[in-house]
């Protein structure tokens, strides 16, 4: 075929993939959130959205009210009004829209890394059998998780099980009762693996971590918000997340804590702080842990840092979870759909599961040039994100991200790959 040939047959494909990109945009019934987010209006390809999600345009208005009204104009009183009651308030939003958690059991909280630490000590001290002195991981969850369990484990003389994870595809049921025995006190792990994308099958995986006698805490960083969740009706102990990623909480945003209500009355979490006594403002000596939820608190509570989320999740309870999660498959479908018609034929390889059943709202992407390329593609406003050894990862937020958004960041991908 001559090159005249070949340019014209590559025009005609890229033309039809265009058009189907403008067919799903115009057939997408949550298209119109889209115009509610900043910076929607530009060519921009943000294909980052599972790391830092935009924010909305509400939220300046909404923080710069909170700063004349709230704590410009009611200022100390503010707590007792109001701000006390946010991170549990918002964390019943939370468990409400996204998590499937009834009212009681979610709060907002610390960073990610605190939370985590605080539930995993909080359910070894749970487990009352001396023998269960074994945490159970993967070898391919995210780097925060492993190193608290390593250090957890140095401090109370305990061992670790590791699962061998598959970067492409993630943990099973399977090797979670393989894993699991009677040794075991706790399982930590991800929902939507941070690299693949893998979505682990979190009921079954749960119902085997009880089987052996174990507890669970689930790290919902990569899910919460993209992928529907039902910890009550899985029976979940404890999970965790962050807010800044499809809950477009900001950068830093505090993540928020799921404990079950069956844990409630005995849990005890490590890190006594005057906020979770039972009466925080008796200033009084000894420590008496609150009841509920609250007596998860450390400090003090970081109220800039939940105002943005609180549009979020307005927006998701409007829309449902279920059109969020529906619109997500749709998008990482897309995704593969170019991958295989631009960059298969490249030498770029899927480090996602093809299924879409499995994955969540990430796709991974592999080859040796993308650490040189990622750069490029930013000085271009095309932001996906780079994983050693050699991944990109296309990220896409249901509520902000569009098909032709995605063809033109899949596009200049492409582009920088030609010889």
């Amino acid at each position: 075929m001559s090159g005249e040939s070949q340019a014209t047959v590559e025009n005609s494909a890229a033309g039809a993939l265009l058009r189907r990109a403008g067919q799903l945009d115009a057939q997408d019934p949550l298209a119109h959130y889209r115009d509610l987010f900043i910076g929607t209006d530009t060519d921009l390809s943000y294909l980052d959205g599972n790391s830092l999600g935009r924010p909305l345009k509400r939220t300046p208005e909404d923080i710069s009210d909170f700063i004349h009204k709230g704590w410009g104009g009611r200022l100390i009183r503010g707590w007792d009004e109001e701000w006390l009651e946010l991170p549990q308030g918002i964390g019943d939003q939370l468990g409400r829209a996204v998590l499937g958690a009834a009212p009681g059991q979610t709060i907002i909280a610390d960073s990610t890394t605190v939370v985590l630490y605080k539930l995993i000590r909080a359910a070894l001290a749970a487990v009352t059998d001396p023998g269960r002195t074994e945490i159970v991981l993967d070898t391919d969850n995210f780097p925060t998780d492993r190193y608290l369990v390593e250090g957890i484990a140095r401090e109370e003389g305990l061992s670790l099980r590791w699962i061998e994870a598959d970067p492409s595809s993630g943990v099973t049921p399977e090797q979670v009762r393989q894993a699991a025995g009677p040794a075991t006190a706790v399982v930590l792990l991800s929902h939507v693996a941070y690299r693949s994308g893998f979505l682990a099958d979190l009921p079954a995986i749960t119902e085997a971590a009880h089987d052996a006698g174990a507890l669970v805490v689930w790290d919902l960083c990569h899910s919460a918000g993209s992928v529907e969740l039902d910890l009550d009706g899985s029976d979940v102990d404890f999970a965790a997340g962050c807010t800044y990623k499809y809950l477009n909480g900001g950068p830093g945003s505090p993540a928020f804590a799921y404990i079950n209500s069956r844990h409630l009355a005995s849990f005890r979490q490590p890190i006594w702080g005057w906020m979770g006594r039972k009466d925080a403002f008796e200033m009084g000596q000894g420590y008496e842990p609150a009841a509920g939820i609250r007596g998860f608190l450390s400090g003090t509570p970081a109220i800039f840092g939940m105002l943005a989320m609180r549009g979020t999740l307005d927006l998701i309870e409007e829309a449902g979870m279920a059109a969020v999660r529906e619109k997500s498959l749709k998008l990482t479908a897309y995704v593969v759909e170019l991958f295989e018609e631009w960059l298969e034929p490249l030498g770029v390889q899927l480090a996602s599961p093809r299924n879409p059943e499995r994955r969540g709202s990430h796709i991974t992407l592999d080859h040796p040039e993308f650490r040189n390329i990622t750069a490029t593609l930013w000085e271009q406003d095309v932001i996906p994100d780079f994983r050693a050894p050699h991944g990109i990862r296309i990220g896409l937020s249901p509520l902000s991200t569009s098909y032709a958004e995605v063809f033109r960041g899949m596009a200049a991908i492409r582009d920088q790959l030609r010889p």
